[in-house]
């Protein structure tokens, strides 16, 4: 059974747990699967409040590396990353100039294929040569064992934003959940 839902609060209880409202009112919990630990010690991801859905935020050293972190939190929210094996790996490449709306593309491309593989992914990395991006993920098919969160959808262009500060590199977007 599909349910419509919104937030009914800001903020996450304990990182893993939201609780939301179906269109009847009815109070619903959504597990979100986000133990992973980031793969560089100076990456890593979070997420910020939108409505009805999720903002990730990747953050890195490098532009890759938040990239790699943004899609980290996407897939967390989907799956404990902890639980997926990285058996099998895709590959993907794509020509974009604009760095926001490539972060939005290098999402929805992993989020398709791992539909389109029925597989969930928990290893991630992207090169940038210019203006071509190449890079791909790892993880294996959906099977028992593997805690499921709540499904991503897609990324989104809401509240995107990739910069570069003191601490290194940032890239944030809305996920449609």
């Amino acid at each position: 059974m599909t349910r419509e839902c919104r937030r009914l609060y800001s903020g996450w209880p304990d990182g893993r747990l939201i609780q939301i409202k179906d269109k009847a009112g009815d109070s619903v919990n959504l597990k979100f699967a986000m133990k992973a630990a980031p793969a560089a010690a100076n990456s890593s991801f979070t997420y910020f409040d939108h409505d009805a859905d999720v903002g990730v935020i990747g953050r890195g050293a490098t532009i890759e590396e938040a990239f790699e972190s943004a899609a980290r939190a996407t897939f967390a929210i989907m799956a404990d990353l902890e639980q997926v094996r990285p058996a099998d790996a895709i590959a993907l490449d794509f020509e974009e100039a604009d760095t926001e709306i490539a972060l939005v593309r290098w999402l929805n491309l992993l989020i398709t294929l791992a539909r389109e593989h029925r597989m969930t992914f928990c290893r991630f990395w992207v090169e940038k040569d210019g203006v071509h991006w190449r890079g791909g993920a790892s993880g294996e098919p959906w099977r028992p064992g593997i805690d499921r969160g709540v499904e991503v959808k897609g990324a989104t262009l809401t509240m995107l934003c990739v910069r570069q500060d003191t601490a290194g590199w940032e890239a944030r977007c809305v996920v449609d959940v």
